[in-house]
């Protein structure tokens, strides 16, 4: 008996090693910043911003993000790509009225028929839990032809503003293990007024390479400073990023005037510790259990009706919004 006590001992002990390694293992790779080209932003001018034809959002380009959200990184892969509904725009001083239960239900709807209905019967009080992300965007101040993207001296000519990817995390956390999971990402992004942008763009004196203005860009929360990072850290380029977009979307022109928001640095509100999201894929949760947990935890730095949430960047601009009350909750 006591050899077979020793023996399971041993097993058991061997297990917990092996499940603790899988909770907290490192990430196999590790996010390292682009070769980019820093713009000094004095040496440059500065042209309207128009609304644009078509916006396009960039996921997981800052390392601390990265580990902020639990996510994986794979150097060899696409990061997040997704599109923004344009008619989401609005400018300084805004007021961005928080999207209701219906509204989330709906847009659920839409992605996944039957997903609204299976929200309301699993969590029908279910909040936007509404979060902020200071990115850089860029403008396309030309039509860009696929092939010039295989050139990998190309320089596209391209503009770049201060702007707030403001995001329905609730509705994101829906699409975890669902194969259009980004599409998601893209309809949390779309409510209206969900992308303040600056109302003009800086454009250097000359174009480079991976260039970029490499300035830091913050988020203030009731004057409290939630993000502050250099772009600089950036790990992909906007030729890259331009390339990620024509692989997903490859039918689709990338037109003069189109906007692509670059990715937020860490300290957005939503917030997962690794082996916790690990843990929950070991032990098979489902993703409205995945949203129960984020709902019934805290919940305290998502936005709230009254906050005041200010963007900015050095040369690039200010925009800020207040946020205001949810609509009909029906």
């Amino acid at each position: 008996m006591l050899k077979i006590a020793v023996v399971v001992g041993v097993l058991v002990l061997i297990a917990l090693l092996v499940v603790g390694y899988y909770l907290f293992r490192p990430l196999t790779h590790k996010p390292v910043r682009a070769r980019l080209h820093c713009y000094d932003i004095a040496q440059g001018s500065y042209v309207p911003l128009d609304a644009p034809p078509d916006a396009f959002g960039i996921g997981l380009s800052y390392a601390a993000h990265i580990e902020e959200t639990a996510s994986t990184f794979d150097p060899n892969a696409s990061p997040p790509v997704f599109r923004k509904d344009p008619s989401a725009l609005v400018r300084t001083d805004a007021t961005v009225i928080m999207p209701s239960t219906k509204q989330i239900r709906e847009a659920a709807e839409a992605l996944e028929p039957g997903l609204g209905q299976a929200l309301l019967q699993e969590r029908p009080d279910v909040p936007p839990l509404l979060d902020y992300e200071v990115e850089m965007g860029f403008v396309l101040l030309e039509d860009i032809a696929p092939a010039s993207l295989e050139d990998p001296d190309f320089a596209p000519p391209l503009g770049f503003f201060i702007a707030n990817d403001v995001s329905a995390r609730s509705l994101a956390i829906l699409g975890e293990g669902r194969p259009n999971r980004f599409d998601y990402w893209g309809v949390s992004k779309s409510f209206s007024g969900f992308m303040p942008v600056a109302d003009r763009a800086w454009i250097p004196n000359e174009t480079k390479p991976n260039g970029v203005p490499c300035v830091i860009i913050e988020t203030t929360v009731n004057g409290e400073v939630r993000q502050r990072q250099s772009t600089d850290d950036l790990i992909y380029t906007p030729a890259q990023m331009l390339q990620f977009i024509h692989a997903k979307y490859p039918d689709e022109r990338l037109h003069k005037g189109t906007f692509v928001l670059t990715g937020t640095p860490g300290g957005v509100a939503l917030n997962t510790r690794r082996w916790l999201l690990r843990l929950g894929n070991l032990i098979g949760l489902s993703r409205f259990k995945k949203l129960a947990a984020k709902l019934d935890g805290d919940t305290s730095r998502f936005l709230k009706p009254g906050d005041r949430v200010v963007t900015q960047g050095e040369g690039l601009g200010k925009v800020s919004i207040t946020i205001g009350g949810t609509g009909a909750k029906h």
